[in-house]
């Protein structure tokens, strides 16, 4: 790879003051939860913490996990939406948060993968796990191994519900990057926006499953999230919420009653949405104004862009040193598709990287062929 730092893509940023007055905040005001974490989705820059790297239970957050394992086994072939999940007595047998399946049925992955994101289902996570490992214990063997990948150093996993088992626990920050991963798949989106819904088993019966985090209805921009509770852990809350450009995610564990969790969240929620903005650096899909070289193509140079946006999370009216730099392929043939993978582009924020994307071609790079040097020859005679 050949890197190339662009000067045209070094920006420095001086905004006039803030417009929008921003409240005074004490740390105390926000929530009195154990734990609490906040931080921006698409940087992963943190905007307020309280003991976030304390290992505490952290009860039904766990299926953030469990979720983000089936929605990498879909990406990987290994699962399909419409595959059809037999369940039997143990994943049936489960008590708790549940869905009631039946023992001896089959229901579609994509429908069980559903009721987990929507009422937390207890029985639809452990026939999940049974599909995809072969056993609970096999698939929490998993989710551990997945858990250092992303480098949730203070996560221990014991099942795939979150029911308590001892040894296991997690942490705030743990939490908001796993919720963070499972973000990335467009496909829960759809899911975690469902409020109130019918499930329909095989054998006839309904049961109506209602979205356990409250904030889907009653908060402006939220549309994703886990609840949990247990005597052990408290009254839990991983959510997401998405306003203009600024997508946050906040995490509280431990809090002393159900609404006290919501009511943390809308807290950490405002508190950035009025001090904090997203600064769009490079924008996804745009052309950029660097070219790729490309060998025996029709076209010696071709337009190339982001694969998703790179922004800068950083308060309003704060003065920023932002630099995206090109990392290009050297020494490319024709043909290339358009969107073919030919480098990253990389965002600094005063010389420490902040984000990175993948670049792809903005268009397709066809082949010089015989009939195009007849042509051109024809045409230069």
């Amino acid at each position: 790879m050949k890197k190339l730092c662009v000067a045209a893509l070094a920006l420095s940023f001086l905004l006039a003051p803030m417009t929008l007055k921003e409240k005074t905040v004490k740390a105390e005001e926000l929530t009195d939860c154990k734990a609490a974490y906040l931080c921006d989705f698409g940087s992963g820059v943190c905007a307020y913490s309280v003991n976030e790297t304390e290992r505490l239970p952290i009860a039904s957050m766990c299926k953030i996990m469990t979720l983000l394992l089936c929605f990498e086994a879909v990406d990987e072939g290994n699962l399909s939406y419409d595959e059809e999940i037999a369940v039997g007595d143990n994943a049936s047998g489960m008590g708790g948060s549940q869905v009631f399946l039946g023992s001896g049925l089959s229901y579609r992955a994509e429908e069980l993968m559903k009721t987990i994101a929507v009422c937390s289902a207890n029985d639809s996570c452990v026939a999940m796990a049974e599909r995809l490992a072969g056993s609970e214990s096999l698939f929490v063997e998993k989710m551990n191994s997945r858990a250092k990948e992303l480098g949730a150093d203070n996560t221990l996993f014991a099942n795939c519900t979150g029911l308590p088992k001892e040894p296991q626990y997690s942490c705030a920050k743990d939490v908001a990057l796993m919720l963070r991963t499972l973000l990335s798949h467009e496909k829960y989106f759809e899911f975690s926006k469902v409020w109130l819904e019918d499930f329909a088993h095989p054998d006839g019966r309904t049961t109506t499953i209602t979205n356990t985090n409250k904030l889907i209805r009653f908060y402006e921009g939220c549309d994703g999230g886990k609840t949990g509770f247990t005597s052990q852990a408290g009254f839990c809350l991983a959510a997401t919420a998405k306003r203009g450009d600024t997508r946050l995610i906040s995490v509280v564990i431990g809090a002393e009653s159900s609404d006290k969790r919501f009511q943390s969240v809308k807290n950490l929620f405002n508190y950035a949405f009025a001090a904090y903005e997203s600064r769009k650096i490079v924008e996804a899909g745009k052309p950029l104004e660097t070219k790729l070289d490309v060998r025996g193509g029709k076209q010696k140079q071709i337009s190339v862009c982001a694969e998703r946006d790179l922004a800068l999370f950083c308060k309003r009216g704060e003065e920023v040193n932002a630099t995206a730099e090109l990392s290009l392929a050297k020494g490319l043939k024709a043909p290339l598709e358009e969107g073919a993978e030919v480098g990253e582009a990389i965002l600094y924020r005063d010389g420490v990287e902040v984000a990175r994307c993948r670049l792809l071609t903005a268009e397709p790079a066809e082949r010089f062929g015989y009939g195009d040097a007849f042509k051109k020859a024809a045409g230069e005679w």
